[in-house]
């Protein structure tokens, strides 16, 4: 399905305005994780349940799936974090990513007379996110929306001035060189360094996940900063 081109920013802004209107009604969230179970299900009255989906759908490698007129979330039984723990950070990224299909694209199907088939007490769903279909549009977007929900900036920034004494980055190049050496990576392939770990148990993601936003964020650099200004 196409859906409208969104800036990042438009993302960010819709994943804080319902942290916003979650918090009118159930208390701010001041600091993490983002309960993101209560969220789905207390504030935009969604239906949570787990299910061996591949064989549900008789589609592979299916990690969640919405449908939108029965307002229901199902996600693969694989990450319920009551049977696997280690599991919690996928899990609550499966939970965010079909938050933010309903928040971002739900109006797609709602709209289009053609998807009323979708819509019918059936095994299918309106939307199924699959691990490999990160690329889609619509995923990338979902995606974008999970880690700017479990992970937003301000509260991700008190955190590390609290953690660390202040907001400088963390220069990661040492650490992910000795990784990947011990390893055995390729050079385009990033190991989780130690603080990203420590930050991600926090906030209840994956160590991976809250790499990523800390390096997009400015927190972590995996470069050699370069002279100073008054350098020699």
């Amino acid at each position: 399905m196409k859906v409208k081109y969104l800036r990042t920013e438009e993302i960010e802004a819709a994943s804080l305005q319902l942290l916003t209107e979650y918090g009118r009604k159930f208390g701010v969230v001041e600091s993490p994780p983002i309960p993101v179970e209560e969220i789905l299900e207390s504030h935009l009255g969604l239906q949570l349940g787990f299910d061996d989906l591949p064989r549900l759908l008789s589609v592979p490698d299916v990690l969640g799936a919405t449908w939108v007129s029965e307002r229901r979330v199902l996600v693969d039984e694989s990450l319920d974090p009551t049977v696997y723990p280690t599991k919690e950070g996928r899990y609550k990224f499966t939970l965010s990513h079909e938050v933010g299909h309903w928040q971002l694209h739900r109006h797609h199907f709602l709209e289009n007379p053609g998807q009323k088939a979708l819509f019918e007490k059936s095994v299918k769903p309106s939307i199924v996110c699959r691990a490999s279909s990160q690329r889609d549009p619509m995923e990338w977007q979902a995606d974008t929306f999970a880690g700017y929900l479990l992970m937003p900036k301000e509260m991700v920034l008190a955190v590390w001035q609290s953690r660390q004494g202040s907001l400088e980055p963390y220069v990661a190049v040492e650490e992910i060189a000795n990784l990947s050496a011990r390893w055995g990576l390729a050079e385009d392939k990033n190991p989780t360094v130690e603080v990203a770990k420590h930050l991600a148990r926090e906030f209840g993601v994956s160590g991976q996940a809250m790499q990523i936003r800390l390096i997009g964020l400015g927190l972590i650099s995996t470069k050699k900063p370069g002279p100073g200004l008054f350098s020699r």
